[in-house]
């Protein structure tokens, strides 16, 4: 009887989630100070989609260790303020 893989066992824990690379990300901008930006400018940065980021900011408001995260505005898109948590 042969073992089938699934592929959940294949997937490696080297790669960092798409939430904790965004959340490594901001850490990183934010180093000497408050950070402001739109979803979409940082994107091929991250190697997400504007959506995604969206979506993962709400998360990471409440979750991202280091990092205070404020929803600063919304025009055409919603601007994030970022800063090192105190």
């Amino acid at each position: 009887m042969s073992a089938t893989v699934q592929p959940s066992d294949t997937d490696s824990t080297d790669d960092p989630s798409k939430e904790e690379r965004l959340a490594a990300f901001l850490r990183e901008k934010a180093e000497d100070g408050e950070l402001y930006f739109k979803s979409k400018f940082i994107a091929d940065e991250v190697g997400l989609s504007p959506k995604e980021i969206g979506a993962l900011m709400v998360k990471l408001k409440d979750s991202a260790c280091g990092l205070s995260i404020e929803k600063w505005s919304y025009t055409s898109a919603t601007t994030w303020r970022i800063e090192p948590a105190a």
